[in-house]
């Protein structure tokens, strides 16, 4: 023998796998040495042997079929669909799982078959670890998808009662400065509080994979406009001059996290900005489309810039008070990641900071904006008719009505769909609907509106409350005519505004002015 085959045969008894190899009718006619080590057989003592003894017992009447198909059809491949499919036997009778590699082949005009087998107990072992690991994220995943629901909802149910009775005890207490004072500090820690809550639950819901991009044709005038309304009074209580660039460009984008990214970088700015001005600008390369929101306050360290999106840091302001628990920029970096638009900031200490969101492109539709609809004015007239409040939680629905009391409404309580459904016959035009969407049954409060307009025959104007508003206006594929959509805490400035704006618009409907 020469010494290449001398070495073959060597390679061949010694390989890591055991080696066998199969004659046309199911017997061993070869096998190397590491089937002592795999199977606890005598290599020679399985020669002439079926292959069944290397079986399961459960396998056996299966594997002549097999074995024949084989033969009809000898390629090299892969032996069944997925490890969970192949176990074998000892010889003590114990099973364990392999993986079987075939290979067809023909020595002295007969045909066999080579099968390298390999003991696949420690693979099993990984990949059952792996499945174990995946079911038990998925668990997590959606119990945290499940807390974040019930959290949106139940978290802000007190936070709702606390800011109503404030704003209810502001207006009664309206000739006792010492009191008002007191109240204004109450009204700034619950503003904190619900800061906090709001970021908490945005950075928990972006990070678990719960939120998934809405596409949607999104004019930018449209949002500069929103965000220019929503900011102008934090802005001017500063002095501070809020500019936004004017741009004729539309979005392919999800308006909700689009719109949340903008408003977490114009709320930084104006948290570190003393004076001088905020401005938003928008301009076009060949690859993206650059807004910038660009301030003039303290800047940020050049050693600081890595941290400033870590949940919970804050630039140090010395002898400065904390302001907020460091989540805005968290929000950004987390909803940058899921629009795929990438952020860059660039500061100098002393003399402000620019953030730039690159948008691709590829975002860009052509340009519907109608920029007069976007900044509609809201009506300030008072509300015409009385007010069908629905709320299942008792402490809220007090304090609700206690505010809407002092505010001068005429309220109709209810505690469930059901009894706002039996309110029906006493409703007229210019009543009002005021429900919170979770009412603790199988009803929403669209489905509860729906049903009082089938019932009156008339279209009720709604302003319905939610702990989770994003999550809401993503299930609101289509408007609904004559319904407003305002978040938990409720500000109590949207409320009565919303309320006075469904108003003046019956009114405009009817031509009566009563």
């Amino acid at each position: 023998m020469s010494d290449v085959a001398a070495l073959s045969q060597q390679l061949l008894h010694c390989s890591p796998d055991a080696l066998v190899a199969v004659d046309a009718r199911g017997r061993i006619r070869f096998a190397n040495d590491t089937v002592r080590i795999v199977f606890g057989h005598v290599p020679d003592d399985l020669i002439g042997q079926p292959i069944d003894v290397l079986l399961p017992e459960r396998f056996r009447a299966r594997h002549a079929a097999h074995l024949a198909e084989f033969h009809e059809a000898p390629q090299s491949r892969e032996m069944g669909s997925r490890v969970a499919d192949l176990y074998a036997r000892r010889a003590d009778g114990s099973e364990f799982p392999v993986g079987i590699r075939l290979a067809p082949f023909e020595w002295q005009g007969e045909r066999f078959v080579a099968a390298a087998i390999r003991d696949a107990t420690e693979r099993r072992a990984v990949r059952d670890a792996l499945v174990a690991a995946r079911a038990e994220a998925e668990r997590a995943n959606s119990a945290k998808s499940r807390f974040l629901a019930t959290a949106s909802h139940d978290l802000r149910q007190p936070m709702q009662t606390i800011r109503l009775l404030n704003a209810a005890m502001r207006r009664l207490a309206s000739g006792c400065p010492d009191i008002i004072e007191l109240l204004h500090r109450e009204e700034l820690a619950i503003e904190g509080a619900t800061r906090l809550l709001d970021g908490l639950l945005d950075v928990s819901r972006l990070e678990s994979g719960a939120i998934q991009p809405q596409l949607d044709e999104v004019p930018l005038a449209a949002v500069f406009a929103d965000l220019q309304r929503e900011f102008d009074s934090v802005a001017t209580a500063k002095a501070l001059r809020l500019e936004f660039a004017e741009i004729g460009v539309t979005l392919s984008t999800d308006r909700l996290l689009f719109t949340q990214l903008l408003q977490n970088l114009i709320g930084n700015a104006l948290k570190y900005t003393e004076r001088g001005a905020i401005r938003v600008t928008a301009r076009l390369d060949a690859e993206h489309l650059e807004i910038g929101v660009e301030d003039t306050g303290i800047g940020i360290p050049a050693d600081k810039l890595e941290r400033i999106f870590d949940e919970y840091y804050q630039v140090d302001r010395v002898g400065a008070p904390r302001l907020g628990v460091g989540l805005g920029l968290a929000i950004v970096r987390e909803v940058s990641r899921i629009l795929g638009y990438p952020v860059t900031v660039r500061s100098t200490v002393g003399e402000g900071t620019r953030v730039v969101v690159r948008v691709p492109r590829q975002a860009l539709r052509p340009d519907r904006s109608n920029t007069a609809h976007a900044a509609a004015p809201i009506a300030g007239g008072a509300a015409r008719g009385r007010l069908v409040l629905v709320e299942d939680n008792p402490s809220v629905r007090s304090a609700t009505e206690l505010y809407l009391t002092v505010a001068g409404h005429s309220v109709l309580g209810a505690a469930s769909p059901g009894e706002a459904l039996a309110l029906a016959p006493q409703l007229r035009p210019g009543d009002l609907l005021l429900a919170d969407y979770r009412l603790g049954t199988d009803m929403t409060g669209i489905d509860l509106l729906h049903r009082l307009r089938e019932t009156l025959g008339w279209e009720l104007p709604a302003v319905l409350l939610s702990g989770d508003l994003d999550s809401l206006l993503r299930v609101v594929k289509a408007p609904i005519p004559a319904c407003r959509f305002l978040g938990k805490p409720v500000d109590t400035g949207a409320l009565t505004a919303a309320i006075a704006e469904l108003g003046d618009a019956l009114v405009a409907a009817d031509g009566t002015g009563g």
